[in-house]
């Protein structure tokens, strides 16, 4: 089950930052981003989110007002250019406080204090981690054939327009599906390297700055906004 995310934020640079780390966590999907504070209320009352990226300093309504005033139901990471609301941010039970301009390691820490903080709050269900835990594999369509495919044994993903290709240790499975749906399938320990290709970080052999190897030799480049993806895995 993904994370359902949104991100309000009156500075259009600071949404498509976040919105490329969001497309590089398979789990994690873009619901919708507000530039408008007031929207974005009316927009949680009839919507379901499960994890909210909200600016501090915004005209007319701030971050912080927002949290006071408006009965939200997603839990809250506070982005912000300003270090000193952080103590103010906390004490409203937010999950944490990114401070712009925000990196995608910062940013997926984040993600996992979440992760961590939603297991305990619902040791039955552990929602966002379910995949990883419960779930080994996954179904899809292939030739009007519904194909099981073991997590464990796919090395990396890739898209062809409106297709991917799933590349597993014994075969190449192709079905319709952009590659970033397709991303919010499968579990945590797949990361998007490139615009057109999702590794399995289980099958890594060895990484530099342009490229990542998988074992077997295969070598899948990683592209220019995604660099930052190396010190995660270097982590």
């Amino acid at each position: 089950m993904g994370i359902k995310c949104m991100v309000i934020d009156d500075e259009p640079l600071a949404i498509k930052v976040l919105e490329k780390h969001i497309m590089q966590v398979p789990d994690l999907e873009l619901v919708s981003t507000f530039d408008n504070p007031i929207a974005a209320g009316h927009f949680l009352q009839d919507s379901t989110v499960d994890l909210l990226f909200l600016d501090i300093q915004m005209p007319v309504v701030t971050g912080i007002d927002f949290i006071k005033n408006t009965t939200i139901q997603p839990k809250v990471i506070l982005t912000t250019a300003y270090r000193e609301y952080a103590l103010e941010g906390y004490e409203l039970d937010i999950i944490d406080y990114l401070l712009k301009p925000i990196s995608f390691i910062r940013f997926y820490k984040s993600i996992n204090k979440y992760r961590a903080l939603n297991a305990a709050m619902h040791p039955t269900s552990r929602e966002s981690l379910e995949m990883d835990i419960t779930s080994d594999h996954i179904f899809v369509n292939s030739n009007k054939k519904m194909i099981r495919i073991e997590f464990n044994n796919i090395l990396f993903i890739d898209s062809i327009k409106d297709y991917v290709r799933i590349h597993t240790v014994n075969a190449t499975i192709i079905t319709k599906d952009k590659i970033s749906t397709f991303a919010q399938k499968l579990p945590s320990y797949f990361l998007r390297v490139h615009r057109s290709y999702i590794i399995n970080t289980k099958k890594i052999a060895t990484l530099t700055a342009k490229d990542v190897v998988l074992l077997g030799g295969i070598e899948i480049p990683i592209g220019a906004s995604y660099k930052e993806i190396i010190k995660l895995i270097n982590n």
